[in-house]
């Protein structure tokens, strides 16, 4: 049983070590608009195409960024909606706690690889202040809009639109918002700059 439990964690350790030499963060807008798999009219609901980039490549909100996993075939177009800065708690039983204040981030996930993506969206994202402090998300719901349940199914060509809040200091000024796959084990993470405040 020592030696199965000593094997595994060498192989978690050395596969940790592997990911580690090729992490990128994606931070220029995807060039083209995602594929899809049947021409659509646009419609009320549509989603708004990326801005034309302009002097600057750097994403911001609104922005499209494409995105690989871990596997071969995981592939996701990833558009930082919108984030809302302070997010008003869902209700009386979830407010943040004393000195903290709630940001809520929608994202627009279109699988545009081969592969199912199903995946905890919640676990990938993170928030980075201007001091650089990092922030996972919260289980916490908001007024803000739909979060994303626990985990999400997406098949190839389909959509999923949903929030994901963090909890942050009062204080805390946010700067960028970051999205991997693969619930964050993914070594190719999306980064966009925010305004809030």
């Amino acid at each position: 049983m020592r030696r199965t439990a000593g094997l595994v964690l060498a192989a978690l350790i050395a596969v940790a070590v592997g990911c580690a030499d090729d992490e990128k963060v994606t931070t220029e807008r995807a060039t083209s608009p995602p594929a899809t798999t049947t021409p659509t009219s646009p419609s009320p609901t549509s989603e708004t195409p990326s801005p034309t980039p302009s002097q600057s490549t750097s994403a911001a909100v609104g922005d499209t960024l494409d995105l690989t996993g871990v596997d071969d075939g995981e592939a996701l177009a990833v558009t930082l909606v919108k984030v809302i800065d302070p997010a008003r708690a869902e209700n009386a039983y979830s407010s943040p706690d004393a000195g903290k204040r709630f940001v809520a981030v929608q994202f627009r996930l279109k699988n545009t690889g081969t592969a199912v993506y199903s995946d905890s969206p919640g676990n990938g994202a993170r928030i980075v202040d201007t001091q650089g402090q990092q922030f996972d998300s919260t289980y916490e719901g908001t007024a803000a809009g739909p979060d994303f349940p626990g985990s999400i199914t997406v098949a190839p060509g389909d959509s999923a639109l949903g929030f994901i809040t963090f909890e942050v200091p009062a204080a805390s000024r946010i700067a960028k918002v970051q999205f991997a796959m693969n619930s964050g084990f993914s070594a190719h993470t999306g980064q966009w700059n925010v305004t809030t405040r």
